[in-house]
């Protein structure tokens, strides 16, 4: 505001509030203007100005432009920044002689931590966890310097008074000198080491991603069976020799945000199956620290492995003292700073589809920018699902979105959970009136919320809640046809939903249609062995006469385990109903021997996806009615199977036959409601086949057609639906 208000002769001042930005200029009426149309042209690139307000007020002759100190307005906020990665001038001083060479934490005005830092607003350095460290006289000549691009820049330091990093080995400490531990992290490294690191929101685990004996370590002090792990290139050209990449997937690795994200793998040379469980999808990011930078220039290897440090279950680790207990005796070396992480965040996942980034899990670099709604969210505090958690909270117009919690079953996710909540009601100025919860009556979250106070509470079915969170997200207000696909949702009538095709609006909804009631033979056991699923569904089409199909279910699973579940399944025992999407696609995987056990969430469904050909059109035939039915499609499934159709043809014709069913519902529906918008969402729209498939197809039949991209279409987007609903049902006075 300062260099452009002097480059165009104008007086004034500006200030920053807790809600907003305030600027008064006196000047010539054309240079006023093109003040106001270079404000947008030159912002910064982080930066989103969401309005320009312009009112006049009574003349006054100012000789200089000023910048006034920030003040706070009581029970008004501003937005907050996220984590920005750091800018290409940035890396440019640690190359410099001085105090900034090789310095790991360099940051200016427009690049560095942000939300991790920060304790309360206005963002001052006083109300961040930079308050400790005082500023040398060259740093503070910085700061105070209008025409320095280190203004006001609230984490900015240099070596000779900023946070510094430490090496640990075997728990003790061995240097501060940043030469040396680059140097001696780079050795283990090099070496098949692992190495903890304290990062931006978080420690992170790291080894060579092209040593499989590190790999391997790592996943056994990570406690981690089979799920992928993220990789860290040195720089794009690098990762291009590895991965396929369309445009919008480089845009994304290179944005300010820094995401990991996913690409298609060219082919597996040099990588150990257990980087990815042999999946042919990478998750992948580039270096986003200066400490990054720092150990690239030293390090041979192409890529490390970079993964949250925690063990699996908890939330990522933010303190010195537990990651020197929890990982000394397990990792060659640890290195730590003593900048406090105040907002503990996880990296951000990503995936193109349909040319659109698509955010799956989000945190570093999105949180906590809102979601700006149509609504009056003011005093709504949601609490989410009980896994792939994320909490929301409402003020004004905007919903914000916690960062990914995680799954609340273990105890210190949820002491997490309920520190999180409270930073985000005190920082964001929300005095919660209002609260929203899942329908499901033993949800952690939802309990959480009966225990927060003797406030109106607004019970959400799951569902519901995944098409409403899509609508918040673009701005609906009306009667939509809404496809929630997922593996779980507790449903209106005690069973479990997943596969709803409803009618609805952010009030209330209709269920129209869903996928045909199986039984769930050991209940949630179903979505961690998928052959549970593969038998209940056989069980049902072709009874005891099942064993005698030529299946890789039956020859990789204990026939007493078939035996015993048969008889849960004839009884009656432990056998909830389901109509989860997900549960169809376990199943499948299951028939086609890809995935019997997952070491990991929707392994099954990912490995089915990875074996899809594009361009192959078939599909089965399934039996649409008051519910829809997979027998047809069962039986020609074994059919395929046992006559030695490649398994990738079954996979893709399985595929087929969920979009036509989703198209095919969809226009009945139209037929007879007369309504043309559909609204996807759910777990399973993670899949790029299908999504695409599907968007395809509505669109070519003139359907309107929205899916989530901002916000997770996962469980992560719940407590926005939840808020949205809670808002909607307030307004029309029905809490």
């Amino acid at each position: 505001m300062y260099r452009l208000a002097t480059r165009l002769g104008l007086g004034g001042w500006v200030l920053n509030t807790s809600e907003n930005v305030q600027i008064c200029l006196s000047g010539e009426t054309e240079q006023l203007r093109h003040f106001i149309q270079l404000l947008r042209v030159e912002a910064p690139a982080a930066s989103r100005i969401e309005n320009i307000k312009v009112t006049e007020r009574e003349y006054e002759a100012f000789t200089k432009f000023s910048i006034h100190s920030s003040h706070d307005i009581p029970g008004e906020i501003t937005e907050i920044s996220p984590d920005i990665a750091v800018c290409n001038e940035c890396l440019a001083d640690i190359e410099k002689p001085g105090s900034r060479l090789d310095y790991a934490f360099v940051n200016c005005t427009n690049c560095g931590p942000r939300f991790t830092i920060i304790r309360d607003l206005p963002y001052d350095r006083a109300r961040t966890t930079m308050q400790t460290f005082a500023m040398c006289s060259d740093c503070r000549e910085e700061y105070e310097d209008i025409l320095d691009r280190r203004f006001h820049a609230q984490p900015t330091a240099c070596e000779q008074c900023g946070p510094r990093y430490e090496l640990f080995i075997n728990g003790e400490k061995t240097t501060s000198d940043t030469g040396i531990i680059i140097e001696k992290i780079s050795e283990y490294l090099a070496d098949g080491g692992v190495a903890l690191m304290r990062g931006l929101g978080g420690m992170h685990l790291a080894c060579d991603a092209f040593n499989a004996a590190a790999v391997s370590r790592l996943r056994e002090i990570k406690k981690r069976d089979g799920k992928p792990f993220a990789l860290m290139f040195r720089d794009l050209e690098t990762l291009k020799q590895y991965t396929e990449m369309s445009p919008e997937e480089e845009e994304s690795l290179l944005s300010w945000r820094r995401p990991i994200v996913l690409l298609k793998l060219k082919g597996r040379e040099g990588f150990t199956p257990g980087i990815n469980s042999g999946l042919d999808l990478l998750g992948v990011m580039l270096p986003y620290m200066p400490l990054h930078y720092l150990l690239f220039s030293q390090l041979k290897t192409n890529a490390i492995v970079l993964t949250s440090g925690n063990f699996s279950s908890e939330p990522i680790l933010i303190d010195n003292d537990e990651a020197l207990r929890q990982f000394s005796s397990s990792t060659d070396a640890i290195l730590l700073h003593n900048r406090d992480i105040y907002n503990r965040t996880d990296d951000s996942v990503v995936r193109i589809i349909g040319g659109k980034e698509r955010v799956i899990r989000r945190s570093r670099g999105y949180v906590p920018s809102p979601v700006n709604t149509i609504l009056n969210t003011e005093g709504i505090l949601a609490f989410g699902a009980e896994l792939t958690n994320t909490f929301c909270v409402g003020r004004g117009r905007k919903a914000f979105l916690s960062q990914h919690i995680g799954d609340l079953q273990g105890l210190e996710t949820s002491i997490f959970y309920e520190q999180t909540m409270a930073r985000f009601l005190k920082l964001f100025r929300v005095n919660p009136t209002l609260l929203a919860v899942d329908m499901h009556p033993a949800y952690i979250s939802t309990r959480a919320a009966l225990q927060f106070g003797d406030l109106p509470l607004v019970r959400v079915q799951h569902h519901h809640a995944h098409i409403a969170s899509c609508m918040a997200e673009h701005g609906l207000d009306e009667k939509v046809i809404g496809i929630a696909l997922d593996g779980t949702g507790y449903g209106d009538d005690g069973h479990t939903w997943g596969s709803e095709f409803m009618i609805c609006d952010l009030a209330g909804y209709t269920r129209i249609t869903h996928f045909e009631y199986l039984p769930m033979p050991g209940g949630d056991m179903a979505s961690e062995e998928p052959w549970r699923m593969a038998v209940s569904w056989l069980f049902k089409v072709f009874g005891k006469d099942l064993i005698s199909l030529d299946l890789p279910l039956f020859r990789e699973i204990d026939p007493e385990k078939i035996e015993l579940l048969l008889q849960m399944i004839i009884q009656k025992v432990n056998c909830p109903l389901t109509s989860g999407a997900g549960r169809l696609f376990d199943a499948v995987a299951s028939l086609l021997g890809i995935c019997q056990t997952a070491t990991f969430q929707a392994e099954g469904p990912m490995r089915l996806e990875a074996m899809v050909i594009n361009g192959f059109k078939e599909a089965y035939s399934y039996e649409p009615s008051d519910v829809i039915c997979f027998d047809a499609t069962l039986r020609a499934m074994v059919a395929d199977i046992t006559t030695g159709t490649d398994p990738k043809i079954i996979a893709t014709k399985f595929h087929n036959t969920i979009i036509s069913v989703i198209f095919e519902t969809a226009n009945a529906i139209r037929s007879q409601k007369k309504i043309n918008k559909v609204v996807l969402s759910g777990g399973v729209f993670q899949n790029k086949y299908l999504l695409e498939g599907a968007l395809s197809l509505l669109k070519e039949n003139d359907f309107e057609v929205y899916a989530h991209a901002a916000i997770p279409t996962n469980d992560g987007g719940i407590a926005l639906g939840q808020l949205a609903v809670a808002s909607k049902r307030r307004e029309i006075k029905c809490v």
